[in-house]
């Protein structure tokens, strides 16, 4: 089966998941490869068989191969250990919502788990490489700040190392949905951050205020903090290095003079939060 036709069944199994972003009415109904809303807005499924909700054209700063190299480090492992975690703290047979899953490994590792799985992500070259796994996952382009879906329809959200808007995660779930959110420790990829940036500013990295934004948010939070080393396939060492927007600060000699000595393992060290019955619903 192609995935336009996949992805058509799934828009009519799931119609009361989404909204038109035109009027933000509920879509009433779909027509061949369309969703159609009662004002008569159209918005048609991509030969990938996603759909994109954006507005107006939004550029990334994520580009093909910077995803790409993501896509193979993260296949080799390198989030098993807290996606183990993450998994275990969502409901069973769950309508879940990725945000920002850029190129969609982690949302597919997790899919199992849910009953109905939709990431979405404002890269259209992560949509795109998302869409070439066999995952039971569904994938859109959309704008964190108006998101595509109906009121009240989604279990959990997942928030994986990505921004947030807290009012409109609120919005979008039901009585009892948890948010899980996972944010990077200061010790977060810091072999590599001491490798490009020793003795600077940039070797540092605090949580903070992100941890505070999400602490008052909601009545009900639980954290865990994971840390551990993650031996990195020789393979996949300039994957490591070019996935992360580190690289961006780094000269193209600091960049070539590192992947010429690679080291072998890589701490992952992040704290796996759980909000539910929110108090507060402003962006982060």
């Amino acid at each position: 089966m192609k995935k336009i036709e996949r992805s058509r069944q799934f828009l009519q199994q799931h119609l009361a998941l989404f909204q038109c972003p035109v009027c933000h009415q509920p879509y009433q109904e779909v027509q061949m490869q369309s969703l159609v809303c009662p004002l008569g807005h159209r918005l048609d499924l991509s030969k990938k068989g996603t759909l994109y909700f954006l507005q107006r054209q939004i550029q990334s700063e994520y580009d093909q191969a910077m995803l790409a190299s993501r896509r193979r480090i993260l296949q080799a492992g390198l989030f098993d250990e807290f996606l183990a975690v993450v998994q275990a703290q969502l409901p069973d047979q769950a309508v879940g919502l990725d945000v920002g899953c850029g190129e969609g490994t982690p949302l597919h590792k997790l899919a199992s788990k849910l009953r109905t799985a939709i990431g979405f992500d404002i890269s259209k070259a992560g949509v795109n490489l998302a869409t070439q796994q066999i995952t039971k996952a569904f994938f859109c382009v959309a704008d964190l700040a108006h998101l595509p879906f109906n009121d009240a329809t989604f279990d959990a959200i997942l928030n994986i190392f990505s921004p947030s808007n807290y009012r409109e995660f609120a919005r979008i779930m039901r009585p009892g949905a948890r948010v899980i959110k996972v944010i990077p420790n200061a010790d977060y990829l810091a072999e590599l951050r001491q490798a490009l940036f020793a003795g600077g500013t940039r070797a540092v990295y605090s949580n903070d205020k992100v941890l505070q934004h999400f602490n008052v948010q909601y009545r009900q939070i639980t954290t865990q903090r994971v840390r551990y080393q993650f031996a990195i396939p020789p393979e996949n060492f300039a994957d490591l290095v070019l996935m992360t927007p580190l690289h961006w600060q780094a000269s193209e000699e600091q960049l070539q003079q590192l992947i010429a000595q690679p080291f072998k393992k890589i701490t992952v060290d992040v704290t796996v939060l759980v909000g539910q019955d929110p108090i507060l619903a402003e962006e982060e």
